[in-house]
Parts: C-alpha cells; sequence; structure tokens
C-alpha cells in the first residue's frame, strides 16, 4: 500500500483521487463470513426420511370395501350407487359391527377417485370412513407403465 505524503503548505498539492479499496474489501469479507455462519442456521428443517415411492399390489379380501367416486361426485359402494353420504356411513357402520360381531379383523376401505374428480368428493369419503370408524382408508391407483430397459 503506497502513501502519498506532501506537506501542507505546498500549493501543487495532487488531490488523492484514487478509491482505496481495502475498507470495501474488509466490510464484504465481514458480510460473507457471517452469511457462511447464519445461513446453515436459518435453513435448518425437519429431519425426515421420505419413503420410496413403491407401486405395491394390492390384497383384495372380501371383508373390503371399494368405494368408487366418478367425475361427477357419484359414490359407488362395489358398483351400487349410494344416494347419499348418511346411506354411505350407515352402510360402513353395519360392516363394521358384522365384522366385530363375527370377530374378524375390521374392514378397509378402499377408495377409487376418478382422475377429474375434485379433491372435496373424495375428501368427503374419507371423512365418512373416519365417522364410521373405519381403521384404514386407502387409494387405488393405475400403475404407470414405464418401459424397460
Amino acid at each position: 500500500m503506497a502513501m502519498n505524503v506532501t506537506s501542507a503548505d505546498h500549493d501543487d498539492a495532487d488531490l488523492n483521487t484514487a478509491i482505496n479499496t481495502t475498507p470495501l474489501v474488509d466490510v464484504m469479507l465481514v458480510l460473507l463470513i457471517i452469511f457462511l455462519i447464519t445461513v446453515p442456521v436459518v435453513l435448518k428443517a425437519v429431519p425426515v426420511q421420505l419413503p420410496n415411492a413403491k407401486n405395491i399390489p394390492t390384497l383384495t379380501k372380501p371383508e373390503n370395501i371399494v368405494i368408487a367416486v366418478d367425475k361427477d361426485e357419484n359414490v359407488y359402494w362395489n358398483n351400487g350407487l349410494v344416494k347419499d353420504n348418511n346411506e354411505l356411513i350407515t352402510r360402513m357402520e353395519d360392516a363394521v359391527r358384522r365384522a366385530a360381531a363375527k370377530g374378524q379383523q375390521l374392514p378397509e376401505v378402499h377408495i377409487r377417485g376418478d382422475k377429474d374428480v375434485r379433491f372435496e368428493a373424495v375428501g368427503r369419503v374419507v371423512y365418512d370412513a373416519q365417522r364410521a370408524a373405519i381403521p384404514k382408508v386407502g387409494f387405488l391407483t393405475e400403475p404407470v407403465n414405464v418401459p424397460q430397459d
């Protein structure tokens, strides 16, 4: 670092017009260190292990209930049209009572939802299953046809 020393009584003293970048570099290094320390603290995420997506074939048991929801939000119980949600809840509760009376495992509800149906219609079926004390609810999907290499 060079410094230009001149006397104050010299009239021809040149002005030092060069920008001193040393303080700028010091400030930038301090900011860089601060960001390197604080960014990992701010971006903390909850450590979870995400599941791998696999298409597991569904084992259809006779006691399982298959409910279909078409794109017009009509609900079908094992291919038979259900009039309203109260009838659906009643049928589910009856299935749970019959299984409990026989000492069998409680039935599972498998929902087949049309790809164009609103989420609300499928959500109502899930909610109805919850109200009928169905312990397991699953969704049936079509497997993706991926060409094998």
